[in-house]
């Protein structure tokens, strides 16, 4: 049944990517796969094959791909994607030989993917579980790992109809987990080779203080004003957000707006609503930033650095459905934050709201409120973003225990 599932998965996926760009990405690049592998794989490489299934899942494993880097030197290695959100934004990953999209689960694909890569480690990230490649690995020997995997207890791994994905989990040598539940739900399925390691996105954002976060024109946007950084928002985000700004910021308070999605025509929307003064960080050459209020990033990759000019951060995500984007990034800086209200899946914000380092909103009189009591108030904004540092602190620390493992 499974089988036949994935087959009419790609007949669907084939037809709905006449009418989806995103799709498309994901089926042509697919289709191209394996003779990317061929060209980029002889048969004597010696290689890791690293697995994510979209952007976020790459950055809670890039400490550890960064790290097996530089001790397998000399082997090849290959990163797949499942998205194009991932594979788009990272197909020139440095540390990696061959960037790929992962081809749909077939029994068929994973016996050819892997007499191609032929992986000595395969490491794959949080919750990507494909049966068929797993049990293809697990039949052929080969080492294969799961890292900051994060369980629940209504996933069908669970569940009495899962057993086919439950079997997939016995394929991993080990499987380091972010929390305790997860470690519990594993072995009450008696999978026992299990460590509670965290999640290695505390390790990725503690080295970004290591990093030069300079950014010259942010400092002349803020000019020493007090800044709200919106990062990756959504409509339902913005909506909130544009409302305050329009309605209750006073000039000395800088606003500077991450979206999700930076396609020109929501870009532009999104800069006809504000009745403020802002810019486009496309159209800011040449232009006194000091006099503009709201700074609108139509880009990508500045988000991280950005952050650390907040001294108030609004993340975006949870406010619909598409789910909470990276708070971490924002709390290794010592920002107090706001997000919305649906956040079940995101046990570290639950955490940073009961550490009293976040504050969770639903609507816009509570995201008002939210905002001019940080505003407003030095101490608590210190208090907040102190908290969120400290929380970053005491959490990192699991890619040593990876890597201790892996014994390189």
């Amino acid at each position: 049944m499974y089988s036949f599932g994935i087959f009419i998965t790609g007949l669907v996926l084939k037809i709905v990517a006449l009418f989806n760009t995103k799709i498309k990405l994901g089926v042509q690049g697919r289709a191209n796969t394996f003779s990317t592998l061929k060209t980029n794989i002889l048969s004597n490489d010696k290689t890791l094959w690293f697995h994510c299934a979209s952007l976020g899942e790459y950055e809670q494993g890039l400490p550890v791909f960064s790290e097996l880097r530089k001790k397998y030197s000399k082997h090849k290695i290959v990163l797949s994607f499942f998205s194009p959100s991932g594979y788009e934004i990272r197909k020139n990953a440095p540390f990696a030989d061959v960037v790929v999209y992962l081809p749909l689960d077939s029994k068929a694909n994973a016996r050819t993917f892997l007499n191609i890569v032929n992986p000595e480690l395969t490491v794959f990230v949080k919750y990507e579980i494909w049966p068929n490649f797993l049990n293809e690995l697990k039949k052929r020997n080969l080492k294969a790992i799961l890292i900051s995997a994060s369980f629940r207890k209504n996933q069908s791994f669970f569940k009495w109809y899962g057993k086919q994905t439950r079997k997939a989990l016995f394929a991993f040598e080990h499987i380091f987990t972010q929390n305790e539940v997860s470690k519990t739900l594993l072995k009450d399925i008696n999978y026992n080779n299990v460590t509670v390691s965290g999640d290695t996105r505390f390790d990725r954002v503690s080295n970004q203080l290591k990093q030069d976060n300079t950014l010259n024109f942010i400092e002349e946007f803020k000019n020493n004003n007090l800044c709200v950084v919106i990062g990756s928002s959504w409509p339902e985000d913005e909506r909130l957000i544009i409302n305050y700004i329009n309605t209750y910021s006073n000039k000395n308070i800088k606003f500077i707006i991450a979206p999700h999605n930076i396609k020109s025509t929501q870009i532009e929307e999104l800069k006809n609503n504000i009745s403020k003064s802002s810019i486009l960080f496309s159209k800011k050459e040449n232009k006194a930033l000091e006099n503009y209020q709201v700074l609108i990033l139509d880009t990508i990759g500045l988000l991280t650095k950005v952050y650390s000019y907040a001294d108030i951060a609004y993340v975006g995500g949870a406010l619909g459905t598409t789910g909470l984007h990276n708070t971490l990034e924002a709390a290794v800086f010592g920002v107090p934050i706001i997000i919305g209200n649906n956040h079940k899946k995101f046990p570290e914000a639950q955490s940073m709201i009961d550490n009293r380092g976040m504050i969770s909103i639903s609507n816009q009189e509570e995201l008002n409120k939210a905002l001019n009591l940080f505003i407003t108030n030095q101490a608590l904004r210190t208090e907040f973003g102190t908290n969120n540092f400290k929380f970053i602190e005491k959490n990192k620390g699991a890619i040593i225990q990876i890597l201790d493992f892996l014994r390189i």
